[in-house]
């Protein structure tokens, strides 16, 4: 692994992933390609050299664009980390998700990188075969339902995306790709899961919960995931591997929990312990979500209390990671309640450090 391009590496889980390819030995020279160069980060959580990496400005959904990168920086192996946040319109999500895929393996399929560009590994998500039924101990063999049962756009397109990246497998005799599917993450830089979580400590929403939270849910630690891309990486680059190309792997901290456990602990940790607490059934909490969902499509906006969330928050759901134990010779190397801990420690320096701006900012 000499080189690596990482699409999408300025974001979240590309952030990791360059720290982890940092920590590669031996180190590959590191490329991002993202539409902004890569935020200013503590060495308190990341342990990269910002000036190590070369970053590349680019339209992902652009072919020319895309071999003129390629071209220049020869990548052994791509990584395509890039996709929209939950709660962004269904045509962000399939011009990056669907057409974006489909243009960066079929370029770097063509004949012209043969013996460069070997490998891509696509980022999915575990919510591929979610249709707001149980998971329990789903596993790669849980089909990908069509799309009329898919709980949101971003999914669907996660998954058109999975089968465009997957597809590609082969079309060189040297070009392998697989795909890995995350599920819940958090972590350093998680602006969604672990923040809101945060938000509602200092609400009245803690004495709230929907369903009876006898559901096991899998929540996963972002640096367990980029570790996982990096040992896929690895292996589609190993001839000697065989079982790899060509297939998707779960990835969880494989350790389910009920899932009031996190948001709870969350809270704990933040000094709040609810006296009381009100339970919601599920049936209303979905009924108030649909209406969330009319009042925003009647706004021409994306709703955040959507049927998919409170499906999220109910369902039975957690994996079987055994295939990504034994080909990919996954374990999490960062446990549940350490990755919360964690989490904690990064916001509270996000606001120290937003604190200490704003002091800076009067005093000028």
């Amino acid at each position: 692994m000499n080189k690596v391009l990482i699409i999408g590496g300025s974001g979240f889980l590309g952030c990791h992933l360059v720290d982890r390819f940092y920590a590669f030995n031996p180190r590959p020279e590191i490329h991002i390609l993202d539409i902004r160069p890569p935020p200013s980060l503590s060495k308190e959580f990341y342990s990269f050299d910002e000036s190590a990496i070369i970053f590349h400005k680019g339209d992902i959904t652009d072919p020319v664009s895309l071999r003129d990168i390629y071209r220049e920086i020869k990548p052994d192996v791509i990584v395509h980390s890039a996709s929209p946040v939950h709660g962004m319109g269904r045509d962000i999500y399939f011009k990056v998700n669907v057409d974006g895929t489909r243009a960066i393996v079929d370029v770097a399929a063509e004949k012209e990188f043969t013996g460069i560009i070997r490998a891509v590994v696509y980022t999915s998500s575990a919510s591929v075969i979610y249709t707001g039924a149980d998971l329990r101990n789903a596993d790669e063999s849980t089909p990908i339902p069509p799309p009329s049962q898919q709980m949101d756009a971003y999914n669907e397109s996660k998954a058109i995306g999975e089968q465009i990246a997957l597809e590609a497998n082969g079309r060189r005799e040297d070009f392998k790709t697989c795909a890995l599917r995350p599920s819940a993450m958090f972590g350093p830089g998680d602006r969604q899961l672990i923040p809101n979580m945060v938000a509602v400590a200092s609400t009245s929403g803690v004495h709230f919960q929907i369903g009876d939270n006898w559901n096991l849910f899998d929540f996963t630690y972002i640096g367990n995931v980029a570790h996982a891309h990096v040992l896929a990486a690895q292996k589609l680059l190993d001839d000697s591997v065989t079982n790899v190309a060509g297939e998707s792997f779960i990835i969880t901290n494989n350790s389910p929990v009920y899932f009031f456990t996190v948001p709870r602990k969350v809270w704990a940790l933040k000094g709040v312990i609810p006296s009381w607490t009100i339970t919601f059934s599920r049936p209303v909490g979905m009924a108030l979500a649909f209406m969330s969902e009319l009042v925003a499509k009647l706004r021409g906006k994306e709703a955040l209390f959507t049927r998919f969330r409170v499906s999220f928050t109910c369902a039975n759901r957690y994996f079987n990671i055994n295939k990504a134990i034994t080909r990919l010779h996954y374990e999490p190397i960062v446990e549940l309640n350490d990755a919360i801990e964690i989490s904690l420690r990064y916001i509270t320096f996000e606001e120290s450090e937003m604190q200490k701006n704003l002091v800076e900012k009067k005093s000028e």
